[in-house]
This record gives structure tokens, sequence and C-alpha cells, in this order.
């Protein structure tokens, strides 16, 4: 739980992959972000319905937030390393899509960093992604409205708080099992708005 940040697409026919990753590398020295590099070039023949089970481009990781995936497989579709991980190898055609679709939850790290991170794929998109993709849960994306991103914050905020104080003062009944347990802290929340 927390807002986050969801997005796919595919890297763009023509664009230079090692020059997005030397463009990345930079900003993540510049702000001393932990980074990794995966495969730098695609390989020559790709096959545009398969991968070849391997990464290419880079993750970086802002403080406070999850890593960002800047990543795709041989076939030029974005994804990530836990996505390739339990969908990599999938023949089920429902999660198979969950192989393309990456998320960043941002909610710890503060609506500063989010921005950043916005403008930061923003900028890659009119570079190096096609076919691209993304929901903002602070609707910075779409609206660049900065007060609008900050009061999505501080809902979440409220909401991660107030869910957190509940478990913490109503306590689990010994014969509730989890899901009853939840329904009626659920209830007892939405009757105190």
């Amino acid at each position: 739980m927390g807002l986050s940040i969801h997005y796919n697409g595919q890297f763009k026919k023509g664009a230079s992959l090692a020059n997005m990753i030397e463009e990345l590398e930079d900003i993540s020295k510049i702000y001393n972000w932990k980074y990794h590099i995966f495969e730098k070039t695609f390989p020559e023949s790709a096959d545009s319905l398969n991968h070849d089970g391997k990464l290419y481009g880079m993750c970086f990781t802002p403080p406070e937030s999850e890593t960002v995936s800047i990543s795709f497989l041989s076939n030029g579709r974005m994804s990530g390393p836990l996505n390739l991980q339990l969908y990599g190898d999938s023949k089920d055609k429902d999660e198979q899509e969950y192989l393309f679709m990456l998320s960043v939850k941002t909610q710890f790290a503060g609506s500063e960093i989010h921005m950043l991170i916005i403008h930061l794929i923003k900028y890659l998109n009119t570079k190096y992604f096609s076919d691209f993709n993304l929901i903002d849960e602070g609707q910075y994306w779409e609206t660049g409205d900065k007060e609008l991103l900050r009061e999505n914050f501080k809902n979440y905020t409220d909401l991660i708080n107030g869910f957190s104080a509940a478990l913490q003062g109503i306590p689990k009944g010994p014969d509730e099992d989890i899901e009853s347990y939840l329904v009626r802290l659920a209830n007892l929340l939405k009757n105190k708005e």
C-alpha cells in the first residue's frame, strides 16, 4: 500500500540503448542513487514475440523509493528483474502480461523525489520509449500540479497511518480468521468517517 507509479512500453526503434544507459548512469551519480546496469546492447537478431531471458538497460533507487526499472527484454518490451523472475517462463496468457507491467512505490520517498522521477521518465519517453503508458497515483504525470500531488501524498499517508493505528488498537479475535478481521476493521474505519 502506498502511492505508486505504474508504467509499460517499448524501446524506440533506432534509439540508442547505450546513450540511455549513459544518461541514466550520469543522473544516478549526480543524485548519489544506487544503480545497476544490465546488458548494454540488444542482440542483433531479436524476436519480437519471444525474449532471451536477459534484461537490457538499468535500474536505480532514489532514497526511500522502490527501485525504478528502465529495462527491457530482448524483444524491446519493458520489464524488470522481479517481473522476469516471476513471469518470464510463464505459459499462462494472463500471467504473461504481468511480465511487461512495471510499478514503483514512491510513498516514502516523498513528493519531491516523485516529481523528479516523473520528470525523468517524461524526458526518457520523448527520446527512448514508444507505445508508452504511465498511471501516476499522485496525478502529477497527467496534471503537473504540485499541490495536487502533495495532497495525494497526504491522503495516502493519512490512510496508511489510520490503518496502522487500527491494526494496533483493534486486535484480531481469537477465533477470527484474517479475512473476517480485515472486513471488520474496514467497516470500523468506514464508520469513523
